[in-house]
This record gives structure tokens, C-alpha cells and sequence, in this order.
């Protein structure tokens, strides 16, 4: 049994092939399920393949194939009841006693936000933007609101225990504390991870390096673009 949504973006991706025999891209999908985020997409896209409802064809991008449709002979499509129209949640609707279990096991499951590229711990570079990569989390790892990850790149920040090569998992926001580490924007086009000190009318990125020099800039040069919440390594 598919959710709602699922349902929804399966119907759409057909209808597209049988078109012109072109899948979606994920943007389009996302407007046309009328979704904020193409994180969301993904996790349909992924349950309707763990579902055996489509399949990615290999080597080529953007492209997926329609291996059945829903049974019309069955119960109707449940509906996501709002615990998350992105995720799709209610798998099924029959509700034995098991169904708790059930409803717990997809709530439990890792939650996958998109990979951005690469930020600068060190001078400004400018932010990639990758927004088909897409890694995945404990769901208990993250909050409430938008979140994405980034590639840490360079040494700036390590007395702070964050090393070149980390991914940083950033909650999007336009505000922040000081002394909280934050992805700033500078001039529009160069993002870099640093320590903000506001001073007046203007912002100090301060580094965790004493070989690097904390850079202060006037307020309106720098934008806020998200938090530090979490950090991941591999060994």
C-alpha cells in the first residue's frame, strides 16, 4: 500500500515517460508535488524502489523506469494522516497489532538530508551546490526544521575538533548566537565555517587556529546561512 504522496509521484513520474520517455529531474517532481525540499523527493523516490514500484537505470542520469503500478483492485490509498507529507509514514492500512511497531520503525528511520559540496575552514571558497547527493542521519541527531550538510575543508577550525574533510551537518537559519559556529556568506558569494562575534555594526568570523586571523567585516557584507548541530567523520 502506498501513501498519498507516494502514489502522487509515482502517477507523475509515469505520466511524464509516457510523454517523452524522460523521467523527471528532482525539481520538477518537487513542484509538481507542490514540497519544499528535494530531500523529501528522494525519500519517496527511495520507498517507492524499496517497494518494487520503479527502478534507477544504471549509468544514466535521471533515469527511472516504471516496473508496476498500484493493484486498482485494492483498498484506497492511505492517507499520510499529517505526520509528515514529505516522508510518507503510514505504510499500510491495516492496523493489527503489530501496526504500533510498525508506525515506530519508519519513524526510527535514518532521515536523509541533502549534501551541499564543500565549505572553506579556512579562507572563503565559494559554496557548491550538489542537491543530488544526499547522506543519511539518526533521526535523533537532528531537530526540528530544514537541515544539509557540507564537506569541511581546510584546518581552520580544528581546535574546535572540526578537521578537514568532515561533514558538517548544518540547521538552516538566518540568525545565530554568538559564539555559535555558523556557515557565513560573504558578499553574496564566498561561504566560509566560522566562530560569529557581533560587534556593533559588524560581525567578526573568528577562527579556532591561532595561525589563521579572524576576519571582521560590516554586518551587511555577511549573511548567515545556517548553524552548526552536528559533525561526522569517517576513520
Amino acid at each position: 500500500m502506498l501513501t498519498k504522496k507516494q502514489h502522487q509521484l509515482l502517477m507523475f513520474i509515469k505520466s511524464r515517460l509516457d510523454q517523452g520517455g524522460i523521467s523527471p529531474s528532482y525539481e520538477e517532481m518537487k513542484d509538481a508535488l507542490g514540497l519544499h525540499s528535494k530531500s523529501g523527493i528522494h525519500r519517496l523516490v527511495k520507498a517507492l524502489e524499496e517497494r518494487g514500484f520503479i527502478r534507477r537505470l544504471p549509468n544514466r542520469a535521471r533515469a527511472l523506469e516504471i516496473v508496476k503500478l498500484p493493484d486498482t483492485t485494492a483498498a484506497p490509498v492511505q492517507k499520510d494522516l499529517g505526520l509528515d507529507d514529505e516522508v510518507g509514514n503510514v505504510v499500510s492500512g491495516v492496523f493489527g497489532p503489530k501496526s504500533g511497531i510498525q508506525a515506530r520503525a519508519d519513524i526510527d528511520a535514518p532521515v536523509e538530508i541533502p549534501l551541499h559540496g564543500r565549505i572553506a575552514a579556512g579562507t572563503p571558497i565559494e559554496a557548491l551546490q550538489n542537491t543530488d547527493t544526499f547522506i543519511s542521519l539518526p533521526p535523533d541527531m537532528i531537530g526540528r526544521g530544514t537541515h544539509y550538510a557540507l564537506e569541511v575543508s581546510g584546518d581552520s577550525m580544528v581546535e574546535l575538533g572540526i578537521l578537514d574533510g568532515d561533514t558538517a551537518i548544518i540547521k538552516q537559519c538566518n540568525t545565530a548566537d554568538n559564539g555559535d559556529v555558523v556557515v557565513a556568506l560573504v558578499d553574496g558569494e564566498e561561504a566560509t565555517l566560522k566562530t560569529l562575534h557581533k560587534r556593533g555594526h559588524q560581525i567578526a568570523l573568528k577562527p579556532a587556529n591561532q595561525s589563521h586571523s579572524t576576519q571582521i567585516l560590516p554586518a551587511s557584507r555577511v549573511q548567515v546561512q545556517g548553524r552548526l548541530v552536528g559533525l561526522l567523520r569517517r576513520y
